[in-house]
């Protein structure tokens, strides 16, 4: 079972997501996207949150807002941090998650310590929970199933993307013949302008 919820402070609206369990965590950790980033409560048991960030977007230039939604939901998603004030919420881009075969269902590592991010949560903010809660969805996704039709989509743009770059080189390399077949003409057309002696029948050598 896959948890989803919308972070409607921004417009289309953020989509966050978690597994309802470890062996749900364990699928999503398989079957991420590269554009999803991960969030978990810092040192503490918690549930592995996930936004999938729209086109064009880094793990960077996230809104606050939104980040906040995701924390917050990782913070009520903690039976210690949910507890506690001052928590830190590590998140990192999907890409980073490593996983060894002697780890625990939903353990994870990092492959590079530094490309985690870290937020402070204060406290816990129950308008925000609600509001998340009020959006909560359940599904029994087909995770690789959605994981290879990504995929499949992102080749056949790529490839549209590869035919559009030849046909454009193509046609900027008609043009440039074109243009080359214009200066030539326009060469043969001055050459036939020029004229000399010889042409006018005044050859230099006859005097009388």
């Amino acid at each position: 079972m896959v948890f989803y919820f919308k972070s409607n402070v921004v417009d289309p609206p953020a989509l966050l997501y978690m597994g309802k369990d470890k062996y749900e965590n364990e699928e999503l950790i398989k079957w991420g996207w590269p554009e999803d980033v991960w969030f978990h409560v810092d040192n503490l048991s918690s549930a592995h949150v996930y936004l999938r960030l729209e086109k064009g977007q880094t793990i960077d230039n996230i809104p606050t807002s939104v980040l906040n939604d995701a924390a917050q939901l990782v913070k009520a998603n903690s039976i210690q941090g949910n507890k506690l004030n001052n928590v830190d919420i590590n998140y990192t881009m999907w890409q980073n998650l490593k996983k060894t075969p002697d780890m625990e269902p939903g353990q994870v590592a990092y492959h590079n310590e530094k490309a985690v991010k870290k937020m402070r949560v204060e406290k816990r903010s129950n308008d925000i929970v609600k509001r998340l809660g009020r959006t909560k969805t359940e599904a029994n996704p087909d995770l690789r199933l959605q994981r290879e039709q990504r995929d499949a989509l992102e080749r056949e743009e790529q490839k549209a993307e590869i035919r559009r770059q030849k046909e454009f080189e193509k046609k900027l390399e008609k043009e440039k013949q074109q243009e080359q077949e214009l200066r030539n003409y326009t060469s043969l057309l001055q050459a036939d302008k020029m004229t000399s002696n010889h042409d006018n029948g005044n050859e230099s050598d006859n005097f009388w």
